[in-house]
């Protein structure tokens, strides 16, 4: 993967609300939820001692490496009977956490900034990324309508995101990722292809050595 092409930190648009284009419906906000970390923090940190991290199992009887938990109206699992989203969390047969409203309305703003207007998340899936986890190339294709954009805030340590094609053998574009930024796309670049390059080691000073990711999603 050492020869993709890659945006690296020096091409980055730094604390500035203008969307970095990275493909036709594709951007980057640098630093966009900076300002909203010490309170996302929190209300995740709350989120996890109602519905706690897991490693989920996938249909063919793998653990995933990444932990993983959700809050809204709507949660994803992936089991041996596959990936679905559901309303109560299975973890727990009580309902997903409640969507925080700073989270809804970060991820609500973030969309409408790169042309996504009236995006409202029903589902936020929480991703602990430890050191040497990563996230390999997929499709998000569990959703019922493909009109909403995907939302992608990065807290903690750097990331390699790879944003790929509409195929799988199609070669990626790697992105490096920061402490709060936030990614979004959707329209002709909804069903890309994507995924994250393992997490180096590294320590950020609110997140030890790890990196969460929030997606956010209108699932139903």
């Amino acid at each position: 993967m050492t020869d993709s092409p890659h945006i690296s930190t020096s091409q980055r648009l730094f604390e500035s609300d203008a969307p970095q284009a990275l493909a036709a419906a594709t951007f980057l906000l640098a630093g966009f939820a900076l300002a909203r970390q010490h309170e996302l923090l929190g209300e995740i940190e709350q989120v996890l001692r109602e519905s706690p991290l897991r490693h989920m199992q996938t249909p063919g009887g793998f653990t995933m490496s990444v932990a993983m938990s959700n809050c809204g109206a709507l949660g994803w699992v992936s089991d041996r009977k596959g990936y679905r989203y559901t309303p109560m969390d299975p973890l727990t047969n009580a309902p997903w956490p409640v969507l925080p409203s700073c989270m809804q309305q970060l991820a609500t703003e973030a969309a409408a900034l790169c042309g996504f207007a009236g995006f409202m998340p029903d589902a936020c899936l929480i991703n602990r990324y430890a050191p040497g986890t990563r996230m390999s190339l997929h499709q998000d294709k569990n959703e019922v309508d493909y009109s909403a954009p995907i939302v992608s805030v990065s807290l903690g340590v750097d990331a390699a995101f790879q944003l790929g094609g509409m195929q799988r053998s199609d070669k990626p574009l790697r992105i490096g990722l920061q402490h709060g930024d936030v990614l979004v796309w959707g329209g002709e670049d909804r069903l890309r292809f994507h995924g994250v390059l393992p997490i180096k080691p590294q320590h950020h000073p609110l997140m030890g050595p790890d990196r969460i990711n929030l997606t956010f999603r209108k699932a139903g």
